[in-house]
């Protein structure tokens, strides 16, 4: 074990004490792993969208304070009791949901929704004991989706950790810990388009191209993105889209739109916005008789799809996924491979680089919607 194994650490962590406030670099008190916790030395993390979604606490419950961050990639300091799997030293990616590998979704082939460690936004604690692993003088900071990666160390499920090939550059798979993974998966292990299909995507942020990423490598002879904002069909072009369409272009609805470029409608679609009128616009613009039409962003709870049943009736197919069904212990390292083979391409996802005690930037990009995914150097 580690020299530090079984001693509290402490290190530096950003907090957020307050909704939409700055987070600030505070010094915090690490306790060791309990049952089935690993421990990890954060070395890379990015901010997606979810962490700003959480920090503005607009629309659900504020939980405060808090470390957010759960993209990243990071190195096994200690584990806890009944961990057999992972070691220290590991190279490790953690994942905002798990893989206990015991449940009824972990034993199927066809769910990835581990009822154990599956996404819990409310929760601020550990399973193990209800108690936070993070304190300052003694009072406990709430964790962030069981991975709380904006701090120098982290305390996780083990179930929540992948290990990967220790040779991948961390400061590049850590992205592969959330977004990119989740529109990959969409359209590889969901939409799973044919060689030469058409493919249109509903949203052009990182998991929208991440998507497109996938339609690329499955060989889709065309890739259709839909945006309303036409300063990201440029970039766009680096992910394999073929086309764009911008429905404030057009004084008809925008399946009608895609329906009449592809003679009937597209092959596949996948809707990555969470915006209702686009997830009704991706199922209705996929062909009669083999269209599939994959939902990925997430909509407001109370939210209401409504199309005509005849839609489903005439053989369009209509799915939604968690996580592009990837289960993330099994699946992670495999994906991290796909990158080392040089299948799958992540550099230009990156966008922005910042260091630890700057990662308030990070949050002023996303503020201002520039970029797709900016780095955190943790030691920087």
């Amino acid at each position: 074990m580690s020299s530090t194994a079984g001693l509290v650490i402490p290190c530096k962590a950003a907090v957020a004490w307050q909704a939409g406030k700055p987070l600030v670099i505070e010094r915090v008190e690490v306790a060791p792993p309990q049952v089935m916790e690993v421990r990890i030395k954060v070395k890379y993390t990015s901010l997606c969208h979810t962490d700003l979604y959480f920090w503005e606490a607009k629309g659900q419950t504020p939980l405060f304070p808090r470390i957010f961050g759960h993209e990243a990639s990071g190195i096994v300091e200690s584990v806890g009791e009944g961990v057999t799997d992972l070691q220290v030293g590991d190279h490790v990616l953690p994942v905002f949901t798990g893989e206990c590998g015991e449940c009824p979704h972990c034993k199927s082939e066809e769910s990835n929704m581990c009822d154990l460690l599956r996404i819990n936004t409310d929760r601020g604690v550990m399973l193990s004991d209800g108690k936070s692993r993070f304190s300052i003088n003694g009072n406990p900071i709430n964790h962030f989706v069981g991975t709380s990666t904006f701090s120098e160390y982290t305390v996780i499920h083990s179930g929540c950790l992948a290990k990967i090939n220790p040779q991948a550059p961390m400061d590049k798979v850590c992205v592969l810990s959330c977004g990119i993974s989740t529109g990959l998966g969409a359209t590889l292990n969901v939409a799973k388009p044919k060689k030469g299909s058409t493919v249109a995507i509903f949203g052009l942020g990182a998991v929208g191209l991440a998507a497109a990423e996938g339609a690329r490598i499955a060989g889709a002879s065309r890739i259709i993105g839909i945006d309303l904002n036409p300063k990201r069909f440029e970039e766009a072009k680096k992910f394999g889209v073929t086309e764009f369409v911008n429905p404030k272009d057009y004084d008809k609805p925008v399946q009608k739109v895609i329906a009449d470029m592809t003679n009937g409608g597209v092959d596949r679609s996948i809707e990555c916005t969470g915006n209702i009128n686009a997830m009704i616009s991706a199922f209705e613009c996929v062909h009669d008789g083999w269209g599939v039409a994959v939902l990925v962003g997430v909509p407001t709870k109370d939210t209401v799809f409504m199309t005509k049943p005849i839609n489903l009736l005439n053989e369009r197919t209509l799915r939604g996924t968690f996580f592009g069904n990837y289960k993330p212990r099994t699946d992670l390292p495999s994906i991290v491979d796909m990158y080392m083979n040089k299948k799958l391409e992540l550099d230009k996802f990156i966008t922005h680089r910042v260091s630890f005690s700057d990662i308030n930037k990070a949050f002023e990009l996303m503020l201002k919607g520039e970029g797709l995914r900016c780095i955190i150097n943790m030691e920087d």
